[in-house]
């Protein structure tokens, strides 16, 4: 999904906005994020997940082609995890809470009895 289509998804979704207006409101909020962000903080959406800021260390790399030690820059990144409502939307098959996977039993047309 692309931020026009997030525009346009806001414009359809919540009346009384112009497409401008919802464009504004959209930048606004990736501005807001961006600026939080940038500042190290952690963003906590509820029933979506968690945006944080890490800090990586420096740290040494292998050029995969010689195999010659190349340092890596120390770096911030960003990472997302998700909320358990997201992952039960995405894997609405899992049962909730056991985190174990299930698997549906395969009917082969037999009879239990043999006959």
């Amino acid at each position: 999904m692309t931020k026009a289509e997030i525009i346009d998804s806001v414009y359809e979704r919540v009346g009384g906005f112009s497409k401008k207006e919802a464009a504004e409101v959209v930048e606004a909020v990736f501005e807001e994020m961006k600026e939080v962000l940038a500042q190290g903080e952690k963003i906590k959406i509820s029933g979506f997940g968690n945006f944080v800021v890490r800090a990586k260390k420096q740290r040494v790399g292998r050029n995969p082609q010689t195999g010659e030690p190349i340092p890596i820059s120390a770096r911030r990144v960003l990472t997302f995890k998700p909320s358990q409502v997201l992952k039960a939307t995405l894997n609405p098959h899992k049962s909730s809470g056991s985190g174990t996977f299930v698997a549906p039993t395969a009917n082969t047309g037999a009879s239990s009895s043999g006959t």
